[in-house]
């Protein structure tokens, strides 16, 4: 997800509503987050589904990165290797 603009991604929260539907087809089109604000503050951040989605990926496979190192760690990582007399699969190693 690219990052955003402070310039062009950050809005009040009554402009956001006045606008939604022409700031959503933004967001579709840059792919970047809108940042919403309410009385001069951050309240929100409107992403584009897919962004979101990709975002969503990206989290489970670092986390599935970190449990790989905290085993590994622990010295319960798997072993690269090759079987002698067959693959767990039941298939012959060549």
């Amino acid at each position: 997800m690219p990052r955003i603009h402070l310039q062009e991604d950050i809005w009040p929260l009554s402009e956001f509503r006045a606008n939604a539907a022409d700031l959503l087809q933004r967001l579709r089109e840059k792919k970047r987050a809108l940042v919403l604000t309410q009385r001069g503050r951050t309240a929100a951040v409107v992403l584009d589904v897919s962004e979101y989605e990709k975002l969503l990926e990206e989290i489970e496979t670092l986390r599935d990165v970190q449990q790989a190192s905290r085993q590994i760690a622990a010295g319960r990582g798997l072993s690269t290797r090759r079987p002698g007399r067959g693959c767990s699969n039941g298939t012959k190693a060549s």
